[in-house]
C-alpha cells in the first residue's frame, strides 16, 4: 500500500492572489518508493496527510487518542443568570449534520487542527431572531485567512465552487491555527516530516507481505528422477501420474480429508524457500516507530506499543503528555469563549464567559490530592512553630 499514489496532482484553482504551495517528489532509490518533500500548504498537503492516517494506523490512533485525552470543560459565565442558558446551549447547540453539544465541535475543531495545522467554522445565526442555530466546521482546504491592511486585521475567505468568496459576517467564523510562523502563517501539522518516514515503514510491511506470499504460503517442488533407461521411456507419463495423484492429495487436504501420497521410483519432495528465512524486520520497524511516537509526544504504551519501559519513565511520558495536552487546551479556550461570547451578545447577555477545563486524568488527581495533603502538613507545622508548641 503506498501513502503517495493516492495524492491528486490537481490544484484548486484560485481565483484570487494567495500564493499556493508545491509539493515536489522524489524517487526512494532503493525500492523505488516514491516520497514527498513538503513544503507548508496546499490541496495535496491536506489530502496527503488525510492518506497518511487512513494508511499508517497508529498515527490515526495517536491523533485519536490526543483528542479523547484533552478531556472536556464547562464554560462559565460571570453572570449567574446566563449559566444555565448557557449549559443549555454548550450540550444541546447542533453541530453539522451528524453532532450535538459545543464538545462536538470542539473534537472536530481539534482534529482538523493537529492534522492540517488550521481549523476553521462557522456559527450560523438566524437573520430573524439573531439566535444561533448551530455550529459548521469548515474544512482546512475550503477556508483562508489572509491579512488585510493592518498586519492583525483577518480577512476570512470561503471556497464556493472554484472561486473564493469572503465571509459575510467575520465575526461569526471561528479560525485558529496551530504553531504559525512568518514563513507558514496558515500553521504547521502536527504530521509534518512523517510522510517520508512512514512511505519507508510502509515499503517495510509491503516486503513483509510479499515474503509471506512467497514463503508463508506453503509450495512444494516434487522431482521425479528415473533409475534406469527402462524408466526414461516413460518419465513423461510417471510424471504426469505424479503430479495428478499430488494435486488429488492436496485438493483433499483442503476438505478436511487426510489422503497419504505413495510413489515409484526415486521421487524427492521439497518445501520451496524452506531453507531461506524471513529477515528480521523488528529494529528497523522499531526505529521508524519511534520517530513517529517522538513527532507525535504520546506515550508509546498508550498505543499499544510493549516496549521495556520503568515506572519513572512512564511517569515522566505522562508529564510530556500532560504538557502537550495544556498545550492544546489554550488552542481550543479563544474559540470557546468567542463563540459563547457571541452567542451571550446575540440574547443581550452581561457579562464575560471563561472555561474551565477538567483534570486531564485520575493521575493528576491523585498527585493533586498528595500535594494538598503535605501543603496542609507543612501549614500546620508552621502555625505550632510560630506558637512555639515544638
Amino acid at each position: 500500500m503506498n501513502v503517495i499514489k493516492r495524492l491528486m496532482s490537481r490544484r484548486a484553482d484560485l481565483s484570487m492572489n494567495f500564493s499556493d504551495s508545491t509539493v515536489s517528489s522524489g524517487r526512494f532509490s532503493a525500492g523505488g518508493v516514491n516520497l514527498l518533500t513538503l513544503q507548508p500548504s496546499g490541496v495535496e498537503e491536506h489530502r496527503l496527510y488525510d492518506n497518511l492516517r487512513y494508511s499508517v494506523p497508529i498515527v490515526d490512533a495517536a491523533l485519536q487518542k490526543i483528542i479523547r485525552l484533552t478531556g472536556g470543560f464547562k464554560v462559565i459565565c460571570s453572570d449567574p443568570r446566563w449559566q444555565e442558558e448557557l449549559d443549555r446551549f454548550a450540550e444541546e447547540v447542533p453541530v453539522g449534520t451528524g453532532g450535538t453539544s459545543l464538545y462536538a465541535f470542539t473534537d472536530a475543531f481539534l482534529d482538523s487542527l493537529l492534522t492540517y495545522g488550521s481549523a476553521a467554522g462557522e456559527m450560523i445565526v438566524d437573520p430573524d431572531t439573531g439566535n444561533v442555530l448551530g455550529l459548521a466546521p469548515i474544512g482546512a482546504d475550503k477556508f483562508l485567512c489572509r491579512a488585510g491592511e493592518n498586519p492583525c486585521d483577518r480577512l476570512y475567505y470561503k471556497l464556493d465552487g472554484e472561486k473564493w468568496i469572503p465571509v459575510e459576517n467575520p465575526r461569526f467564523a471561528v479560525y485558529s491555527t496551530l504553531n504559525p510562523s512568518a514563513r507558514c502563517p496558515d500553521g504547521q501539522s502536527v504530521l509534518r516530516g512523517l510522510p517520508c518516514i512512514s512511505a519507508v515503514l510502509m515499503r517495510v510491511y509491503e516486503c513483509i507481505g510479499q515474503n509471506f506470499d512467497r514463503v508463508g504460503n506453503v509450495r512444494y517442488a516434487v522431482t521425479y528422477k528415473p533409475s534406469d533407461s527402462g524408466e526414461m521411456a516413460f518419465a513423461k507419463e510417471r510424471a504426469q501420474q505424479i503430479a495428478k495423484e499430488w494435486s488429488d492429495g492436496m485438493n483433499a487436504m483442503r476438505c478436511g480429508e487426510v489422503r497419504d501420497f505413495v510413489a515409484v521410483g526415486d521421487v524427492d519432495i521439497k518445501v520451496i524457500g524452506a531453507d531461506n528465512q524471513i529477515i528480521d524486520t523488528e529494529i528497523p520497524v522499531r526505529q521508524l516507530l519511534e520517530q513517529i511516537v517522538a513527532k507525535l509526544s504520546v506515550p508509546p504504551f498508550l498505543l499499544g506499543l510493549t516496549w521495556s519501559s520503568t515506572e519513572r519513565m512512564s511517569s515522566q511520558q505522562a508529564d510530556i503528555l500532560t504538557s502537550e495536552l495544556e498545550y492544546y487546551r489554550r488552542q481550543l479556550t479563544p474559540v470557546i469563549r468567542q463563540i459563547c461570547g457571541t452567542w451571550l451578545e446575540l440574547l443581550g447577555g452581561s457579562g464575560t464567559v471563561s472555561v474551565e477545563w477538567d483534570n486531564i486524568n485520575l493521575q493528576d488527581e491523585a498527585v493533586l490530592a498528595e500535594a494538598r495533603l503535605h501543603n496542609a502538613q507543612a501549614a500546620v507545622l508552621e502555625r505550632r512553630l510560630e506558637n512555639n508548641d515544638l
